[in-house]
């Protein structure tokens, strides 16, 4: 009978505790002036956005709640941005190609925790990783989406390149780029179909690929189209047939129109678009991750950073001025826009200083922060979940002080960032 009595004692103590658990703490953020649906442009005033167990419960007039109250009332309050392309594992400098060959793989992944969260902390609650050791950003991935390490939602990719063009590893001896070289490097519409398939086993999200040379590569290729008609539509069907969406790494015209026509999802970078380029986004329905960041970046390296190798500074001179001017005939011709850095080539954490080059591109200060919303949410495919701040979505919440609508440096300095319902950075940090 005792044996009984204890037993029932401990069962109500374990489970009373659990119930207890089982009652989230709300938060109350008291938000002066709200933008909760970017595509409306309807700024509220004097709001309170009640967060629960990750998600917005509901937002209610005036300031309400007792208890866990974050006081906002001076500041302008957004959902959390979405940046459509990084490279979270690694970060450009002097040692960036001694880095690429010394570093393993948790090396790079503890990297990422680093640069993860100074994403962040800068405003951005959702990024898409386009390029990174499969297992590191995995890795990093699913450590943020559980709370073990503090950073954004990570969308992870699968690189699938050709042999010898942008995605490949040049300018190291050959049994380095042996060691080096990817498993999902392909040749042929056949093997393509076959990285893909592997890309997608190693855990990807997504597929970036790269139709043209880039910037970056360490070889005098050009920027122009590297893999075939047959190899992008294979990458495409194959993915698409696997429920992944695929990202383009596109400069040259022949290789971005190849890319659009072949179905991919994204082009990112698309230097040298033209008329038909732009027809072909709307025909298909393909969205531009202009990153304009990157080009700025490399524009100004290419005249400072003597540890830039000499193709690398050839094309960066060449293509970073001209990507705020392929943002604004693409801007001008209706062509979806979603926001991406390229962060990497930039430092991570910087993301915001994209805005204001788009506005230079000539689009509105409210267009760019819908290009960071729910612009890039469709995009992802996660719109019913991020971009917007309403009951049931994820409590990815930023702020900031001043007003963006009219000068989006503000973006720049964020004044209070909740990232699926936890805070990382307070306000008056």
């Amino acid at each position: 009978m005792k044996k009984t009595i204890f037993a029932g004692l401990a069962l109500v103590a374990l489970v009373q505790p659990v119930a207890a658990q089982d009652t989230p703490a709300t938060t109350y953020i008291h938000a002066g002036r709200l933008l909760a649906d970017p595509a409306s442009g309807r700024v509220e005033t004097n709001k309170t956005v009640v967060v629960t167990a990750g998600k917005i419960a509901e937002i209610r007039d005036g300031f309400v709640g007792e208890g866990k109250v974050v006081d906002l009332r001076d500041q302008f309050v957004m959902p959390g941005f979405i940046d459509s392309h990084v490279h979270l594992t690694f970060e450009s400098s002097p040692t960036s190609r001694l880095d690429a060959v010394t570093k393993s793989t948790v090396d790079q992944a503890f990297d990422g925790v680093v640069f993860a969260k100074r994403t962040v902390r800068a405003g951005f609650t959702t990024v898409v990783d386009l390029g990174a050791d499969p297992q590191a950003i995995n890795a990093l991935r699913d450590a943020t989406a559980t709370g073990k390490v503090v950073g954004p939602r990570i969308i992870a990719a699968g690189g699938v390149a050709a042999h010898g063009g942008h995605g490949d590893i040049h300018g190291y001896r050959q049994e380095i780029i042996d060691l080096f070289r990817a498993p999902t490097l392909c040749s042929g519409a056949d093997d393509c179909a076959r990285a893909v398939r592997l890309a997608v086993q190693q855990g990807a999200d997504v597929i970036k690929t790269a139709s043209t040379g880039g910037v970056m590569s360490n070889t005098a290729a050009g920027l122009g189209q590297q893999m075939s008609d047959a190899e992008l539509v294979a990458i495409v069907e194959t993915a698409h047939r696997l429920g992944r969406k695929v990202a383009a790494h596109a400069h040259g015209t022949d290789g971005v129109n190849a890319a659009l026509r072949a179905g991919v999802d994204s082009v990112e970078h698309g230097t040298y678009l033209d008329a038909e380029s732009i027809r072909l986004f709307k025909a298909k329905g393909g969205y531009l991750v202009p990153t304009l960041l990157a080009g700025d970046t490399v524009a100004r390296q290419a005249e400072t950073a003597d540890w830039m190798p000499a193709p690398v500074r050839a094309k960066a001179r060449t293509v970073g001025p001209l990507m705020v001017d392929a943002l604004r005939r693409a801007h001008q011709g209706g062509v979806r826009i979603a926001f991406g850095t390229d962060s990497a080539v930039s430092k991570h954490g910087e993301n915001a200083r994209e805005f204001a080059l788009m506005v230079k591109a000539g689009l509105t200060p409210l267009e760019t922060i819908k290009s960071a919303t729910v612009w890039a949410a469709t995009h992802a495919g996660l719109e019913s979940e991020i971009g917007t701040l309403a009951a049931g979505k994820s409590a990815d919440i930023v702020a900031v002080k001043g007003d963006p609508l009219t000068d989006v440096s503000t973006l720049e300095t964020m004044g209070f960032v909740m990232a699926r319902g936890v805070v990382v950075r307070a306000a008056g940090e």
